[in-house]
């Protein structure tokens, strides 16, 4: 938890009034005169990396707060596509599009996707076409038909 520093002024009556000194080697020593009315804080290390620590934890905070908000804009819809092929490995017709229920603002978003169901090796399945209305899926096995459950996550930056 970020302590403010309270700062005070050093204060000096009269003000701005000075000693010199000749040092007689061509230098001199310049000194406030006068009477200390208020002794300012002083301006080290400690005081200024609290300084810095109050900025740092102020940073964070927000960051983690612009996370929150942008976390709760996320699109997130959900649904299951049956894929079929009908030609014969290494070839494959499985792709389908598939439509968004509520378009997004962009095609970044992430489909995560789980093979359900299958009737043979379906391979990886491929999410392409992305766009902010839908999405083409497929599979790149030797399967004929195979049942795959997506999630769709993100679409809010454009």
């Amino acid at each position: 938890m970020y302590i403010p520093t309270f700062w005070l002024d050093h204060v000096i009556t009269p003000p701005n009034h000075y000693t010199i000194t000749d040092n007689h080697d061509g230098t001199y020593t310049i000194l406030p005169s006068g009477e200390v009315m208020q002794q300012g804080t002083p301006q080290d290390q400690a005081h200024f990396n609290n300084m810095e620590n109050g900025i740092l934890d102020a940073s964070l905070a927000v960051g983690l707060l612009a996370n929150a908000v942008r976390q709760n804009l996320w699109v997130i819809q959900r649904g299951t596509v049956e894929l079929t092929n009908t030609l014969q490995f290494p070839f494959n017709n499985s792709a389908k599009t598939v439509a968004l229920t509520s378009g997004v603002e962009s095609p970044a978003y992430v489909v995560v996707v789980d093979v359900v169901k299958s009737t043979g090796n379906v391979g990886e399945v491929e999410v392409t076409n992305q766009l902010a209305n839908g999405f083409k899926i497929g599979f790149t096995g030797s399967a004929p038909r195979a049942t795959v459950s997506y999630t769709v996550i993100g679409g809010y930056l454009k």
